[in-house]
């Protein structure tokens, strides 16, 4: 919990009891549905919950943003961004249904009002979102062609309508056709060695100029 306090200061006192619940939540449910593994679970604030909050460190989700949550897994990145947002919404979703079970008990443990979980794949979810994230489920042609549709024009915040994704390694090749992509590397925000290869991509969707996803 030091961990995340160190790079998120200013959580309310909320905020932080719910951060603290995460260890003791995840470590009795994974116990009974394996969804992460042990080593991972051992160093569940650096390797999920902070590497989860490295969204948050390019974009402060305004107010009643819509977000959705593509192969959720265990939660992530979704849950530590449903409290540290508690005024927007969350819609995770994963097309294992065990894995839906852990993040819906782990929901409703911490008493998480603005999440709902939906056993699916993304590509039979209704409705628009002002983003999409995800934690490295696909390569990037495969997973625009997911969410095709589903961005919403509307905008809210600073950073424009799209896809926020967590991934590792060089990406030049698998980003080669997507020249509004930006790339954030999160050893920029974080000195864990964890987090040297890591990166935060943002995709926009345009409208006027060019693809829409």
């Amino acid at each position: 919990m030091d961990l995340i306090l160190k790079y998120f200061p200013n959580l309310t006192d909320d905020q932080i009891k719910k951060f603290e619940q995460l260890q003791a939540l995840y470590q009795d449910w994974n116990l009974k549905i394996n969804v992460v593994s042990r080593k991972d679970i051992d160093e569940l604030y650096l390797r999920h919950v902070l590497h989860s909050l490295a969204i948050a460190k390019v974009i402060g989700f305004k107010e009643s943003s819509n977000i959705l949550d593509v192969g959720t897994g265990g939660g992530f990145p979704g849950i530590p961004l449903a409290i540290l947002f508690p005024n927007c919404s969350f819609h995770l979703v994963d097309s294992i249904a065990k894995k839906l079970k852990v993040v819906g008990q782990v929901v409703e443990g911490l008493g998480l009002g603005n999440v709902k979980t939906t056993h699916s794949r993304v590509e039979d979810i209704d409705g628009t979102y002002h983003f999409i994230v995800s934690r490295a489920v696909a390569i990037m042609p495969t997973f625009t062609h997911w969410v095709k549709g589903k961005i919403a024009k509307e905008q809210k915040n600073d950073l424009k309508n799209g896809i926020l994704y967590l991934k590792g390694g060089d990406l030049t090749e698998e980003l080669q056709d997507y020249k509004t992509a930006t790339v954030y590397n999160l050893s920029d925000f974080y000195t864990e060695d964890f987090f040297e290869t890591k990166k935060l991509v943002h995709l926009p969707l345009k409208y006027r100029t060019g693809y829409r996803f």
